[in-house]
């Protein structure tokens, strides 16, 4: 897992950074080396005459990621840049969630998307990969613990547990972290 928080001037706290993942698709280009090639495999002649695969490597992180399954360079470009914010959220931690503080740390799109308790966004919503950032960075400064991570989210455990699992990688990662401090993993 990468950290991206960032040290004041004076070397002191972290200062807070917007996520990667939460960024407009410009601004993320902005960090991002666009790479175009040939994908191997089932497609036909097509496939192979015409550069359609994408490659996208963020370069703050080196996180890459790509796209080849759909016909157009363009269309592929589109599911690398889903998959690298999903990347990101998953892989990444910016935001300095204060670790003892139990006051209100959300954002307006969380609390947007929070209703009543139920987190409502399909993982497949442009949200998502923005929810699941925050939701993640609150999950690391509450010790893994869901219990606590979801009060400060202001949802149930089980919410924030499905939420999370919607996305396979980020439970892993979330399982991951959970064994390096002792604790059983979520199903």
């Amino acid at each position: 897992m990468h950290d991206l928080r960032s040290k004041s001037a004076s070397g002191g706290s972290p200062q807070p950074s917007a996520h990667p993942a939460a960024s407009s698709e410009e601004e993320l280009l902005k960090h991002v080396a666009v790479s175009r090639g040939r994908a191997g495999g089932p497609g036909g002649q097509n496939r192979n005459k015409v550069e359609t695969k994408i490659t996208l490597l963020h370069e703050p992180t080196g996180i890459e990621t790509h796209a080849s399954e759909r016909r157009s360079a363009e269309e592929n470009r589109k599911v690398a840049l889903r998959r690298l914010r999903l990347a990101l959220a998953t892989q990444i931690r910016v935001a300095p969630v204060p670790r003892d503080s139990f006051g209100d740390v959300t954002s307006d799109l969380w609390r947007s998307r929070c209703k009543s308790g139920k987190i409502v966004c399909s993982p497949d919503h442009t949200d998502f990969p923005s929810l699941l950032a925050e939701a993640l960075d609150v999950i690391d400064a509450s010790g893994h613990d869901p219990k606590k991570a979801a009060l400060r989210l202001s949802c149930s455990a089980s919410q924030l547990i499905k939420f999370v699992k919607d996305h396979p990688p980020a439970l892993e990662a979330w399982n991951r972290n959970r064994e390096c401090h002792g604790l059983h993993p979520l199903k």
